[in-house]
This record gives structure tokens, sequence and C-alpha cells, in this order.
């Protein structure tokens, strides 16, 4: 049994966005270098063995959201982008991203969230507070879930 998502993220960001934010913002959508400093998901810990064949955590920054090309489980081209706004009445940048993920990813892929949901236009944010960013569809599903940010936590659909 594959637990694979299929994750899709289409959200405009407003334009206060730092250099070194949008470089990392970059690197997480596979369109730029890692930089030296990670300042939006700070920690990507994995269980490798040690020397002992012991379990020991390990730091290892991916990108996250840097597949390309076909998709393995759930059709259609991995992919994302990001496009300057400022040539628009409304200032800042569009994302969008396609990708395969999997439960074990949530945290991190959820950390990238949050901080895209700080970080949304207006237009992004319902009455009660909270900004919609995306959807998320299990592999072997029709019909996607709606994917929200609420206080700060994604509300991933069970």
């Amino acid at each position: 049994m594959s637990d694979v998502y299929e994750l899709m993220i289409a959200v405009d960001l407003r334009d206060e966005i730092s250099e070194p934010e949008l470089a990392e913002l970059n690197w997480h959508l596979g369109i730029g270098p890692q930089p030296e400093r990670l300042t939006i998901v700070t920690e990507f810990p994995v269980v490798v063995l040690d020397d002992a064949d012991m379990p020991v955590i390990q730091d290892d920054p991916r990108p996250l959201l840097a597949g390309q090309g076909a998709a393995w489980r759930v059709g259609g081209v991995l992919c994302s982008a990001l496009a300057s706004r400022a040539d628009q009445s409304r200032k800042g940048w569009s994302l969008t991203s396609r990708q395969e993920i999997h439960p074990d990813d949530f945290d991190e892929i959820g950390e990238l969230l949050c901080w895209l949901a700080a970080r949304a236009h207006e237009t992004h944010l319902r009455g009660d507070g909270v900004v919609g960013i995306g959807f998320l569809r299990f592999h072997e599903a029709e019909v996607p879930d709606v994917l929200q940010v609420e206080s700060g936590q994604v509300a991933w659909p069970a």
C-alpha cells in the first residue's frame, strides 16, 4: 500500500519577503541553490545508522517542493514556479507547486506552508483567520481536500 498524496499549492504572497527568504524559497521550489543559512524550515531530522549500527538522528536539509517531471503515482507532472507580481496592481509573488508527498514529510512541509500562510495576500484569508493554501489528495481519491492553515497549524485532512 502506498501513502502518496498529491499536494497542490497556489498562493499569492505579499511583497515583504527578504532576499535571503526569497533565496531559500527558490531552493525549496528546486529553482535555486541551497542557501548557507536556513530560516524558513530549519531542521530536517533523519534517522541513520552510525558505525556501530546504532540509530542516530542527523540533519539532512532537502528542498521540500522541488519535484520535477512525470509524477510517480498521481499522474501528470510535478513542478514548482514562483513569479513576481511587480508589474501588477497587487505586488508580491505568485507561487504554484504540484508535488507528490508522503505523510512522513507533513511536519517539514507543514512548517513551510505555515510560513507561506503568514505571508499570504489577504485574498487568501477567510473571515475566521483561516488561510486557504491549496489542496491535498490521496493518490487513489478522485476529489482533493482543501488545505488550510489556522492559528499557525496546517489542518491536514484525515
